[in-house]
């Protein structure tokens, strides 16, 4: 028996009915649709406004449909991973209620934080896991209800963010030209100042103070950010390539953290790969933090190709970022069509 590989075999996705749109949100704060597309390139977010649902409920959402299109016995399933941002409480895991909910018996669950670069690492991890031969099927969730930690009072960031979540099957392989080749995964640990929420963890609880004071919402130094985004996912995506022995034209996909359009485009243009080959839904959805890349898998499904070379690419809070490449598994146009 060859090398065992890791290969996402389908993808699943939900976004909530809610459009916020920047008209709307040009009545909430001083902004403008022109000032928002000129710096981000966001058109409009959806936003999970049913109250008493949050992360999990569309976590569930992603995974159940991942489950219809591929048709996997779900008591196969070995292990489901729900990385986030905003998890439903600070206990249980969110995967712990996706699990339950989804009725998977034979599934061990647990959550991973790793900000906006969640889904890399998560698929990193659970394809390492596959590979060692101890594990077949898993289940990695990439959700956030980032409509929670938004302060809808700034401009800065709250025209940024939406909510929804993607879904991806991973499992073994013995095709060993397919799947995850391999990754470089990186954190610098410099990032707290510039981006963090600054209440309700161990070092500031939830008090009167905090809530009055609005410390519970997210706080980004955008340049800063900005900067730091740009260097490293460009500076990730040239190392990956070069330890492939890839060049730009051999590469037939980018699929990047969608953070900003301004971002992604300064990004693209430093590592030497044409915005064609890059694909981008920002405009639609905004910064859904851990749910950026398996939403862009969802939507472009159907152009992805057997064989197709992808990077994988994203930066986030701590700072977090990394690339990996990946090499298609399937037939994406025949598998959208299940939708």
């Amino acid at each position: 028996m060859g090398k065992i590989k890791a290969v996402i075999a389908g993808v699943g996705g939900y976004v909530p009915e809610y459009v916020l749109n920047n008209e709307e949100l040009s009545r909430m704060v001083d902004t403008s649709d022109e000032w928002i597309m000129a710096r981000v390139g966001i058109k409009e977010r959806r936003i999970l406004t049913e109250e008493g649902l949050g992360t999990s409920y569309m976590a569930r959402k992603a995974a159940k449909q991942l489950i219809q299109k591929t048709g996997v016995n779900i008591d196969e399933i070995d292990a489901l991973i729900v990385t986030t941002t905003t998890p439903d409480y600070k206990f249980p895991s969110t995967a712990s209620i996706v699990v339950g909910k989804l009725g998977l018996k034979n599934a061990f669950a647990f959550d991973l934080e790793a900000a906006c670069c969640g889904f890399l690492y998560t698929l990193d991890l659970a394809a390492t896991m596959i590979e060692s031969g101890r594990y077949k099927k898993i289940i990695v969730i990439g959700a956030d209800k980032m409509s929670s930690l938004v302060d809808y009072t700034d401009r800065a960031t709250c025209v940024l963010f939406g909510d929804g979540a993607g879904a991806v099957l991973v499992e073994a392989s013995e095709d060993e030209s397919l799947g995850v080749q391999n990754s470089y995964l990186r954190t610098d640990g410099m990032g707290l100042p510039f981006l963090h929420m600054k209440a309700g963890g161990s070092v500031c609880p939830a008090s009167q103070f905090t809530v009055s004071h609005r410390l519970h919402y997210l706080y980004q130094e955008g340049r800063t950010v900005f900067r730091y985004a740009v260097t490293n996912m460009s500076d990730d995506i040239l190392k990956i390539m070069e330890m492939n022995n890839l060049t730009p034209d051999d590469v037939d996909w980018v699929i990047p953290h969608e953070a900003n359009l301004r971002i992604i485009e300064a990004v693209t243009k430093r590592a030497g790969v044409p915005m064609e080959k890059v694909v981008v839904n920002i405009d639609h959805y905004g910064n859904t933090s851990a749910a950026t890349i398996p939403l862009a898998l969802w939507d472009y499904e159907e152009k992805l190709k057997k064989g197709d070379n992808v990077v994988f690419t994203a930066f986030g809070a701590g700072f977090v970022h990394g690339a990996s490449y990946y090499r298609w598994a399937y037939d994406g146009a025949a598998a959208a069509a299940k939708k």
